[in-house]
């Protein structure tokens, strides 16, 4: 199966204090990726405008094997790891290569397709599973709404009044 590659150059504003690329650049470069990609393949804002969806990332992971430097090109490829029967939900992985094959990071991002007017899930028109078929990894899974409810975390709300200043505690660092 084909894979897609997009390809950056790091930033100076992509950096932190550690002299290697942030962990929101990550996030940030997989993001412009699917973008890239979806525009590429037919899928792109005005198409989603019309169809009157949105992709909704819904749980997203990390794993980080070698530091990504600032003025280095990084290509970072997108796969369909997994998609429901009907596509709406979906499973994309990228891999952040420098351009020696050297392996950096890996990510995987769980998403459904959402109704933009009625900001529920829904499933996708066939323009977008032709796609996501076509870019699918060797190990694509079918994915299922149980999938969806086993993500590590749920909602834990609060009671409000916990956000009230004076049940905190302030401790001044500066004389």
């Amino acid at each position: 199966m084909p894979k897609y590659f997009h390809k950056f150059e790091v930033r100076w504003n992509d950096m932190i204090a550690n002299r290697h690329l942030a962990n929101s650049s990550y996030v940030q470069y997989c993001a412009q990726t699917r973008m890239a990609f979806m525009t590429k393949h037919k899928m792109g804002l005005r198409e989603l405008n019309r169809w009157g969806i949105g992709p909704v990332i819904l749980h997203e992971r990390y794993s980080f094997f070698k530091e990504i430097y600032m003025d280095q090109e990084v290509y970072v490829s997108l796969e369909i790891d997994g998609f429901s029967e009907d596509g709406g939900i979906y499973r994309f992985v990228h891999k952040f290569y420098l351009p020696d094959g050297t392996h950096c990071a890996t990510a995987e991002a769980t998403g459904v397709w959402i109704d933009m007017m009625l900001r529920k899930s829904t499933t996708p028109p066939d323009d977008i599973m032709v796609v996501m078929k076509q870019y699918q990894s060797e190990h694509t899974q079918v994915l299922t709404k149980e999938d969806i409810k086993n993500l590590p975390f749920r909602p834990e709300n609060l009671d409000a009044d916990a956000f009230k200043e004076e049940k905190w505690t302030k401790i001044n660092l500066r004389p």
